[in-house]
């Protein structure tokens, strides 16, 4: 520290201790000033109840604690305004009979905003808790306000949680019911199509094919059925005409029949065995007709002894197998018929099913537009029936009051000191407006006082060397003056505190100043 500042400082402390009375008194003067403001400033109380907000027990697990504490700021603004709305606060103003005297002059929508400025809620900075406090001029019935305050905090959220899962409940299920009205309309709709046209459904092709192939095979087997039995009915026919030309034959000779047996039968041996060879190029030996031949054959074999006797009951059983072989015509003709009418109704099906099958992509288009706005309507109603499940089950749960709810912790005391004013900031706001304003005006009047008041100044001033300096003598009259002066100030200011001091601790203990 060089000798420039160190005679600032020592120009600084001379100053202040030259201005020691007008400093002191300003201090002294604050301090009075600051006492009587703290006396007759009305006295604030502030009553404080705490409360935690419980999450429900059911399911805990599916939320975290930011989601909680989230979960807690929404509730809180909710509830603030539930709770703050005028009829909450304009009842609790007429029951406990607050602002008595701001009524007389004032609306009540500016007394209830007054009440609200005097109402906060703060949420703790860790946990589920926070605090209601109300301000205000009588103890009791700040105590009694903010307890209030605190009721109204639970009932408001029951009610409200109750009527918006209540709420909740109606929507879902109104918007159940016009879902499931709507599904059912158009699964009407698919049920009626599907009826209509079932046998054109995709679904239905394969079984339309394996149906269309199986009427066309019997088309065919029928087809080739009439061809066989016709067959069978010309080879019939022409067995009739043999045996009604070998019948003539013996009717016409008689006599020679009846002498020349052996011989007669011998030719129609030949032509049954010609016949035979001339079915057995077209047809194997199983074949009715060829097997009935051989039998002719081995009967004219076993009749080529008998005689004239034996030959005319020939003739009668030639006739016999005539008239059956009659018979067998009309069977064949009759069985010819029933399969031409099967076959006459199966082209008609056979169309019928090729319809069908043609058909089946015009329906598979419009089947997929039904099932695909089916789908979004059969998952929107599933959605709507799980929210209504959960709906319910939120209600039942809120009705039960095992849901979210509000817990008073710490209900509100009768408040032992005000709120406001604060002793303590009273007192060292007066003290350091005191020491300030007396500092300032000390230094102000020394800044604007052009005298010289060493002698650097005068050297800087003239710019010129001072080569002595005669010191001030005070006489001995002076001397004694000030000493007076001192001791006079010293008292003054020393009593002036000590009188102060006593008004403070009388104060203190008369409960008058709560530290």
């Amino acid at each position: 520290m060089n000798n420039q500042q160190r005679q600032l400082i020592k120009k600084y402390v001379d100053l202040v201790l030259a201005r020691w009375r007008f400093i002191t008194s300003c201090l002294l003067l604050g301090i009075t000033i600051g006492l009587g403001y703290y006396n007759f400033v009305p006295k604030i109380y502030q009553g404080t109840a705490l409360l935690s907000y419980e999450q429900q027990q059911i399911n805990p697990g599916k939320m975290d604690p930011e989601q909680g504490r989230s979960r807690l700021q929404e509730s809180l603004a909710t509830l603030r305004e539930l709770v703050t709305s005028r009829n909450n606060l304009e009842k609790i103003i007429l029951q406990l009979s607050l602002y008595e005297e701001a009524r007389k002059k004032l609306p009540m929508e500016d007394v209830i905003e007054m009440m609200r400025t005097n109402i906060t809620i703060q949420p703790s900075g860790k946990g589920d808790i926070f605090s209601v406090s109300f301000q205000g001029g009588n103890p009791e019935k700040v105590t009694k306000v903010a307890n209030g305050l605190a009721s109204l905090f639970i009932e408001e959220n029951m009610k409200y949680r109750e009527e918006r899962a209540t709420e909740t409940s109606k929507y879902t299920q109104s918007e159940l019911a016009s879902a499931k009205k709507v599904l059912d309309e158009k699964e009407q709709m698919m049920r009626d199509y599907k009826l209509k046209y079932f046998n054109e459904m995709p679904e239905q092709r394969q079984s339309n094919l394996s149906q269309l192939q199986a009427l066309m095979r019997q088309n065919q087997d029928t087809q080739n059925s009439i061809q066989e039995l016709e067959r069978t009915r010309v080879m019939v026919q022409e067995q009739s005409n043999m045996q009604r030309s070998l019948a003539s034959l013996a009717s016409s000779d008689p006599a020679r029949s009846g002498q020349r047996q052996p011989e007669g039968d011998g030719d129609r041996l030949l032509r049954l065995q010609a016949y035979l060879e001339e079915l057995q190029a077209k047809y194997t030996d199983n074949h009715p007709e060829v097997r009935r031949v051989k039998q002719l054959i081995q009967q004219l074999e076993a009749k080529r002894a008998k005689s004239g006797a034996g030959s005319r009951q020939g003739a009668s059983a030639a006739g016999l197998a005539d008239s059956r072989v009659q018979a067998q015509l009309k069977q064949l003709d009759f069985n010819i018929e029933q399969l031409r009418e099967a076959q006459a109704k199966i082209p008609p099906q056979i169309v019928q099913y090729q319809q069908w099958i043609e058909a089946v992509p015009t329906r598979e288009a419009e089947w997929a537009s039904f099932t695909r706005d089916y789908s979004e309507l059969r998952r929107h109603y599933d959605q709507l029936v799980a929210q209504n499940l959960q709906a319910q089950s939120v209600e039942n749960l809120e009705r039960s009051q095992k849901g979210s709810k509000f817990k008073i912790v710490d209900s509100a005391r009768v408040p032992e000191k005000p709120f406001k004013p604060n002793f303590m900031k009273i007192f060292l706001a007066a003290v350091a407006a005191g020491l300030g304003l007396s500092l300032g005006f000390v230094l102000l009047a020394d800044f604007t006082d052009t005298s010289f008041k060493n002698v650097g100044e005068l050297e800087e001033y003239i710019g010129l060397p001072v080569i002595c300096s005669i010191p001030f003598i005070d006489k001995e009259a002076e001397i004694r003056r000030d000493k007076i002066i001192f001791r006079i100030s010293l008292g003054l200011i020393s009593g002036y505190a000590t009188v102060l001091l006593a008004v403070i601790v009388f104060m203190w203990t008369k409960g008058m100043i709560i530290v």
